[in-house]
């Protein structure tokens, strides 16, 4: 998605570096003054545009104001009672100072989901009824960065005490980062993925043989634990042919 800031000059390192942390984000160009961020948008296509509400001279809100065709934005801002006129205006979202990473990143994940939702309606025709399939992908924290991961690419993840392993067709090891099986489980859709272990989480597109103790992929020999087998089994059964 590309982007543009719009901001104080003294404060826009920080926003700079969260977005460029975000793999899904490509920074255009960031600028203080609400001309040049017109000039921007008018010679290129801007997904989301990051501006601070009290800029001087044109404040951040007459600037979205002013715009005909708006992009996706969202108002930065030390004021908290300017929250809900951001909203008003159909904002994103509204980042309160001082902004922090993890707060930046539920905006970044709000903004993916719908631009690639806006992506889909101009690129499918009109008459094809589309199903909602859910995500596509999840972000994960690792060697401080964060990474963007496939679904459809997770062979299988293991839990290890406060650690998981996300084993994935394109790498040979397995990306580590501090979470939970139980916390990630929530957030994978229950019709791609299933527990079939206190410590494994399995990929049901990328099983290659199944037994009453283990399920096979690739060279991996996974055990099914007996509290887990029968909703395991369940879900076999639903796409057997």
């Amino acid at each position: 998605m590309n982007c543009i800031i719009l901001e104080k000059p003294h404060a826009q390192s920080l926003l700079r570096d969260m977005v460029n942390m975000v793999p899904y984000f490509h920074l255009v160009s960031y600028c203080s003054s609400v001309f040049d961020a017109y000039e921007i948008l008018r010679r290129q296509k801007i997904d989301i545009i990051f501006v601070d509400t009290t800029l001087s001279k044109v404040s951040g809100t007459d600037f979205i104001k002013s715009l005909e065709n708006k992009p996706l934005f969202v108002f930065v801002s030390d004021q908290p009672e300017l929250a809900v006129e951001g909203y008003n205006l159909n904002a994103l979202d509204f980042l309160l100072k001082p902004l922090r990473f993890d707060r930046f990143l539920k905006t970044a994940n709000k903004a993916y989901e719908l631009g690639s939702k806006e992506f889909k309606k101009a690129e499918i025709p009109a008459d094809f009824e589309q199903q909602d399939t859910g995500p596509k992908t999840i972000l994960v924290k690792t060697d401080y960065k964060t990474i963007l991961i496939k679904l459809n690419n997770i062979l299988y993840i293991e839990g290890l005490k406060d650690y998981i392993k996300i084993y994935t067709k394109e790498n040979s090891k397995p990306v580590i980062t501090l979470n939970s099986l139980k916390r990630l489980q929530q957030n994978l859709p229950a019709e791609k993925f299933s527990r079939v272990h206190k410590s494994y989480i399995v990929g049901l597109d990328h099983i290659n043989a199944i037994n009453k103790t283990q399920v096979m992929i690739k060279d991996k020999f996974i055990p099914i634990g007996e509290s887990y087998r029968s909703v395991f089994s369940q879900k076999m059964e639903e796409l057997r042919i």
